[in-house]
């Protein structure tokens, strides 16, 4: 059975960190790039970060370059963005997507950045 999994969204004050985590299983893992995406209310989905399933080479959206960084582990299945510098404009509910042969979407983590 597919499952992709994320975790770790929160409210955090702006300029606060949060780790999001993503956690596969039933598909072969380290065959798929990972994307994460968000979405705010009221706005389309926008990709953020994405890590190769090779190199683990990474991109990352403008808005966050500098500030997120995206990382695997492919013997843990697992996929983490670190979110540093936390801004309100970050608030959104974070998704992980494994993206290859099939394409496989967790049902997302919400993030909140309020004071």
């Amino acid at each position: 059975q597919v499952q992709v999994v994320e975790s770790g969204g929160g409210l955090v004050q702006p300029g606060g960190s949060l780790r999001l985590s993503c956690a596969a299983s039933g598909f072969t893992f380290n065959n798929y790039r990972c994307n994460w995406y968000r979405q705010a209310p009221g706005k389309e989905r926008e990709l953020v970060a994405i890590i190769d399933r090779a190199d683990s080479s990474t991109n990352y959206a403008d808005f966050v370059k500098g500030r997120f960084t995206i990382s695997r582990d492919n013997a843990k299945n697992t996929v983490l963005l670190q979110m540093n510098s936390l801004k309100p404009e970050d608030t959104a509910t974070y998704y992980c997507a494994a993206i290859g042969r099939n394409n496989y979407w967790g049902q997302g983590t919400q993030v909140t950045v309020s004071s």
